[in-house]
């Protein structure tokens, strides 16, 4: 099964949404807005993603701007940040097993498939 971490809203998310639809694969989405990952989930992806939890974060998010940027932060609380502030992890992200990918552009996961 593949999973995705979806936000509705974006468009690009949307795009790589349509094209897993297209897919033959059995898809899991995770609206990660309404069903935030935990800490130990967001480790696990980003561990998966084989980068460092900065690269997971959406630093021109306004709420990055105003509380955290230009601040010293352990990856520890990159990643709690974004288990109180879900807006901030970068999307979509796509696992198929125990790859991923952050799909942007869409065709990225066509690597994992």
């Amino acid at each position: 099964m593949v999973t995705i971490f979806h936000n509705p809203r974006c468009g690009k998310s949307r795009e790589c949404l349509a094209f897993l639809d297209q897919s033959k694969e059995e898809i899991k989405v995770v609206n990660y807005l309404v069903n935030p990952p935990t800490y130990e989930d967001l480790r696990a992806i980003i561990q998966l993603l084989q980068i460092k939890p900065i690269e997971l974060v959406r630093q021109k998010e306004s709420i990055w701007i105003s509380d955290f940027k230009n601040k010293s932060m352990s990856d520890t609380e990159v990643i709690q940040a974004m288990v109180q502030n879900p807006i901030l992890i970068e999307r979509p992200i796509v696992i198929n097993g125990n790859k991923a990918v952050i799909a942007r552009p869409y065709d990225k996961a066509k690597a994992i498939l």
